[in-house]
């Protein structure tokens, strides 16, 4: 499983913060990773230096699973941590909700519609 990390301009600390979403990434998704081919994460503040205490980070990840489309999910917070952390999570029961159809869809054996 490859992942890439890419951040604005206004995200300090690439290289620390891409080895922890690695980290955070690779926990959540557990067993399933053999399934990912890749995946990729960005990392923006939307609202750059003013800061007005809204939710303004923003991760968005989109994975590929080997023989299916993209599945994308984003997750917004406060800090860049919250929204990696609220993203990775979505992204894990994304991928698993699709890998259970893929099982479903293939023990109930061929449809003749």
């Amino acid at each position: 499983m490859q992942i890439q990390v890419h951040t604005d301009h206004n995200i300090d600390g690439h290289e620390k913060l891409a080895a922890w979403v690695t980290g955070v990434l690779e926990q959540s998704l557990g067993a399933v990773q053999d399934r990912i081919s890749r995946i990729e994460v960005h990392l923006t503040d939307e609202n750059g230096a003013k800061k007005n205490g809204t939710a303004d980070m923003r991760c968005a990840i989109e994975a590929r699973i080997e023989g299916r489309g993209p599945i994308a999910v984003t997750g917004q917070a406060l800090t860049i941590h919250e929204a990696v952390t609220s993203a990775s999570d979505k992204l894990a029961r994304a991928i698993d909700h699709t890998l259970e159809r893929i099982t479903d869809r293939n023990a109930d054996g061929p449809h003749r519609w």
